[in-house]
């Protein structure tokens, strides 16, 4: 099967690195233009987007902090100066500030729900008046639109010492099961990813040596995932291969959604 996403436009925020940048450039090796987005580090976002344009595609990077309305309507503005239009949203941006609930702070519990939960939903409002504001683009897309929420494991699995993280992702769940039944109607199409155990730069620590074993223990398949198994699920699901996917969360994980742990009755 072969998946073309060619005259489509895509936005990943979050995209300087991991899982965003991974996406980023599988979606313009798919035909998109791409926009990439980030907020602190602009050089690998440029980078990035060089890159692409080196290889033949389109790409440009836009800094903006997601968890700021006014940001989020500047960064949607430049998409449609640049490109005139936007099919794909990849809504990645997220955080982590760790800590047990006992001591963690009300500014790191807000931290990272605005980010991970009030930046999805600040996107995710924008691509709807987007999609609906310039119609359906048959000679692109059978939808109207795509909107691909990067959501997690712990969306289900409990986390320990993470409860903003763990929160904001049982939140991003729901806020795409809600926007999904909102708007399938009008042949937008609303779905999630939640990626397990991913080797990236950002968790190289815990992806080598005793911690990559010590972790293997949780997943049933038997390796780490890397970027790129993300990545393909990202142009799978904005492609019109996945046309009849609509409100469901597609687990990348190795198994680990399946509490190994149970193997032998607990």
């Amino acid at each position: 099967m072969h998946i073309s996403l060619d005259k489509q436009v895509a936005l990943v925020t979050g995209a300087s690195s991991g899982l965003g940048a991974a996406a980023a450039k599988g979606l313009a090796e798919a035909g998109a233009a791409v926009v990439i987005n980030y907020n602190r580090h602009g050089e690998p976002a440029e980078k990035l987007a060089e890159d692409i344009r080196q290889a033949g595609g389109k790409a440009i990077a836009v800094g903006a902090d997601v968890s700021r309305e006014a940001d989020v309507e500047r960064l949607f503005a430049k998409v449609i100066d640049t490109f005139g239009a936007l099919d794909i949203l990849l809504a990645n941006s997220g955080l982590q500030k760790d800590a047990a609930t006992v001591d963690m702070t009300l500014a790191d519990w807000n931290a990272v729900l605005e980010v991970n939960l009030t930046g999805q939903f600040l996107c995710v409002r924008a691509a709807l008046r987007q999609f609906i504001q310039q119609g359906p683009r048959p000679w692109v897309s059978r939808a109207t639109g795509k909107i691909i929420h990067m959501s997690s494991v712990h969306q289900l699995i409990p986390w320990a010492g993470h409860a903003n993280y763990a929160a904001s992702k049982g939140g991003v769940d729901l806020l795409m099961r809600s926007v999904a039944q909102e708007v399938g109607e009008q042949h937008i199409r609303v779905n999630s990813i939640a990626p397990g155990a991913i080797r990236t730069a950002i968790n190289a620590a815990n992806t080598q040596g005793d911690a990559e074993r010590k972790l293997l223990e949780l997943i049933p398949y038997g390796r780490i995932g890397e970027a790129e198994d993300v990545a393909n699920a990202v142009v799978w699901l904005a492609s019109d291969a996945s046309d009849y996917v609509h409100g469901t969360t597609l687990f990348i994980d190795g198994g680990m959604s399946l509490y190994p742990e149970f193997r032998n009755n607990g």
